[in-house]
């Protein structure tokens, strides 16, 4: 017999939302557990009959997890909607949704998964996973302002991480943050004076998109290893 897990913890693992919008969709009255509204002190395994706004969650898939290259102009919320929105985009079978997002006028890689203890792994500040952006600016920089943006500037009341940060050429450059504050690059640019004209992400943690095999748009299937850290 299986060990119980926590009820938001059952729906990202079985791929139906992220844990916080399991919290939410229990605190709407959204999920019962065999016949109950639920609680988020529930535990259950695949044997309970748990129902998330009347579609039956009857077993949990088989955990994913793809390597997506975005194009520009889609929307990384969720919302059916909205016609730009990620959701349009995404594999039919088995449900994922983007570990963290990327911003609809950025490109570049972005992970989907069912896997809820991936995402939280991949989110959680303390494992720090490196990404890598190759960034072009308005006008020409030089190596002074690759030095201010490593060395970190003041954004949202706080500044910035030390980072890594290469000139590329005169008007492009290369930046690896261990941080995800919100339009992070483009507000440190902005602060140094320059206007961002186009953010690609090129890597996340160990795995880096080769746009010569995964073309804009299209999305594959990796593996843990390849993103270069350990399954749980």
């Amino acid at each position: 017999m299986p060990e119980p897990i926590r009820l938001a913890k059952f729906l990202g693992h079985a791929g139906v939302c992220s844990r916080r919008q399991a919290s939410r969709l229990i605190d709407a009255g959204e999920v019962t557990v065999n016949g109950n509204l639920a609680n988020h002190i529930d535990h259950v395994t695949a044997q309970d009959v748990v129902i998330v706004q009347g579609q039956a969650i009857t077993t949990l898939p088989e955990k994913v997890l793809y390597a997506y290259h975005k194009p520009i102009g889609i929307d990384c919320k969720l919302n059916f909607d909205d016609p730009t929105s990620l959701i349009h985009y995404l594999p039919e079978t088995p449900r994922v949704y983007p570990i963290g997002r990327l911003d609809k006028d950025s490109r570049g890689l972005l992970l989907l998964t069912n896997d809820g203890a991936l995402c939280q792994q991949m989110l959680h500040p303390e494992h720090h996973q490196k990404k890598e952006y190759w960034v072009e600016v308005d006008r020409p920089i030089d190596t002074s302002f690759c030095q201010k943006m490593a060395n970190g500037v003041p954004i949202n009341g706080q500044i910035t991480l030390p980072c890594d940060v290469e000139l590329l050429t005169p008007t492009r450059f290369k930046i690896t943050l261990q941080q995800g504050l919100n339009r992070q690059i483009r507000k440190m640019s902005h602060y140094c004076g320059y206007r961002v004209i186009d953010l690609f992400r090129v890597k996340i943690a160990g795995f880096t998109l080769q746009p010569s095999d995964l073309t804009e748009g299209a999305y594959q299937r990796i593996s843990h290893s390849e993103l270069g850290i350990g399954q749980k």
